[in-house]
């Protein structure tokens, strides 16, 4: 069994003395792992690090083996270790998605937005990027929010909130009495005004409402990785 790929490495761990086994997401072959002889060296171990694009041969006797990777980098993201947010929001996409997608399952479309992202890391608001790829990873494990339309009155304007259990929109008007139980809209993901500071913390709570109650039974009932708390603590932290 074997094929050729293109992929981002989104985590290594050492395997045996000189070896590593590493995690990628793949164009065409969804999120999948291997082993890479000499991984652990000095020169291949700076090399296989997260967010770095690879080129990838597998092959393995039998499809369901672990299988042996060989790993040719294109390119590099390193220069995110002297951005200390770009490089948590780096960290934080790697660790999603190998806490959220199933092993060897393809996702062409979240494959691109991802590579959107990570190119778009350490530019000017990449922030907003980054909260529209949680979006959009919700979308593709099934728990994509509705931001159409108001649940109750049917309404394409004047969004202000989401219910935590349906994940609709809601306006104001909608909400009523029940407002102080509902999710905060950021204006700009109804499709009004710019992100700022305050809307983009705003938006990281509520998709990490859904990333926590759509992960919770894959994770074991564990919280989201840390990576992305540490992520928004940041942005916290500068909002």
């Amino acid at each position: 069994m074997d094929w050729r790929d293109e992929g981002v490495i989104l985590a290594m761990r050492p395997h045996g003395e000189t070896a590593a086994i590493i995690e990628v997401l793949t164009a065409g072959h969804g999120r999948h792992a291997g082993v890479v002889r000499g991984g652990a060296s000095r020169r291949m171990a700076p090399v296989l690090q997260p967010g770095t694009g690879v080129r990838l041969d597998w092959r393995a006797r039998l499809d369901e083996h672990l299988g042996v990777f060989t790993v040719e980098p294109v390119q590099s993201r390193a220069h995110l270790l002297e951005d200390r947010l770009a490089l948590a929001g780096l960290l934080s996409a790697c660790a999603l998605l190998r806490a959220a997608l199933p092993e060897r399952e393809p996702h062409p479309g979240l494959w691109s937005e991802t590579l959107t992202l990570l190119d778009a890391l350490g530019a000017e608001g990449w922030t907003a990027t980054y909260l529209r790829w949680e979006l959009r990873l919700l979308e593709e494990l099934g728990f994509g929010l509705d931001l159409t339309a108001c649940a109750v009155t049917g309404a394409r304007e004047g969004l202000a909130f989401v219910s935590p259990r349906t994940g609709r929109a809601v306006t104001r008007t909608g909400a009523g009495d029940w407002a102080d139980r509902l999710l905060p809209l950021p204006p700009t993901l109804a499709g009004t005004g710019p992100m700022d500071a305050g809307d983009l913390a705003q938006g990281l709570r509520l998709t990490g409402h859904f990333l926590d109650r759509g992960l919770r039974p894959i994770l074991q009932d564990r919280p989201l990785p840390e990576a992305r708390s540490r992520l928004v603590d940041l942005i916290a932290r500068q909002a």
